[in-house]
């Protein structure tokens, strides 16, 4: 698992930031929150494969999350993509995706599967067997969402216990793994709940989107297990008028939110382009030192990528 930051600037992109865009590489496949302008060239100098992208998550419908995106579709059409792209977004987001698709002349021919979502409360808008995707209403003027991804792990087996209960050792014992009752060397019954283990927790990755700080997401984030907590803090403590003012949410903000969450690391991104300036990214920075907590405290920057276990988690 890794995460690669294809951009990490707020509304104006400046030399050092893009515009917004977060990959995630888990189980083969590339999960995108957000899609700001430039972003398929930021791939060029990473280890992201657009072709690899078979779902993009739009936090909200402002201009630097997703004017990356028509770009992204026509290159992936050019490059003769055939697989099905899922879409997910807020009201609105279907027509910014057929807006796209009416851009000069192109080359999509695959389909586009656009989900768009209406709720007040957190919701699991998409899953696999072992992950499943909960979008959480934030707030930011406009229908918002952060996005949390929740790796489902299956029960264990207890290998020697089936042994003992004469479960024969082959087909016999994924079928159990997989909640199947099998017939032991006595013609005996064994139902999976005789041998199994609970499941070891999995891996919890959440990202905020813009958002003015919610208390009651980071107590969400707690209950869930999060592990990984990638947060706005567009501002440093010093412009909490200007953060509350633009809806954005601040460093402490974000340190606050990540103590309520219990996460092993907090990852600041959507960094205003003031901050470009190397006397104001120094304050930036010592900003960020006044934290002393038990979880690492990051800032982010554009095209730096990480081990999930090895950078995050160890």
């Amino acid at each position: 698992m890794k995460l690669i930051f294809l951009g990490t600037g707020a509304a104006v992109p400046s030399k050092n930031r893009n515009h917004i865009g977060i990959a995630f590489k888990f189980g083969g496949e590339v999960f995108l929150f957000d899609c700001g302008e430039n972003i398929q060239r930021q791939m060029l100098f990473t280890e992201v494969s657009p072709m690899k992208i078979n779902h993009i998550f739009i936090t909200h419908l402002h201009g630097d999350h997703i004017l990356g995106i028509p770009g992204l579709l026509q290159s992936m059409g050019f490059f003769g993509r055939e697989k099905e792209l899922k879409i997910f977004g807020p009201e609105g987001t279907k027509e910014i995706i057929e807006n796209s698709l009416k851009l000069g002349t192109h080359y999509i021919e695959f389909p586009i599967k656009v989900y768009e979502i209406y709720t007040k409360e957190p919701i699991t808008i998409y899953k696999e067997e072992n992950y499943e995707i909960i979008a959480y209403p934030t707030e930011h003027g406009i229908p918002s969402y952060a996005y949390i991804f929740k790796e489902i792990k299956k029960p264990r087996l207890d290998i020697e216990k089936a042994k003992k209960l004469g479960v024969k050792i082959g087909p016999d014992l994924k079928k159990l793994k997989n909640g199947e009752a099998v017939k032991n060397i006595y013609g005996e019954i064994i139902k999976p709940e005789y041998v199994l283990l609970p499941p070891k927790k999995g891996f919890c990755l959440a990202y905020s989107g813009d958002t003015l700080p919610l208390e009651d997401f980071g107590k969400y984030l707690k209950e869930l297990g999060c592990d990984v907590l990638i947060h706005e803090a567009t501002f440093d403590d010093s412009a909490k008028d200007a953060a509350k003012e633009n809806m954005h949410s601040t460093i402490g903000d974000a340190v606050n939110i990540a103590k309520l969450a219990n996460v092993k690391a907090l990852i600041l991104t959507h960094i205003s382009a003031r901050y470009d300036k190397e006397e104001y990214f120094n304050l930036y920075k010592m900003n960020v030192k006044q934290y002393n907590e038990s979880f690492k405290i990051i800032i982010s920057e554009d095209l730096k990528s990480y081990d999930i276990k090895k950078d995050l988690l160890g």
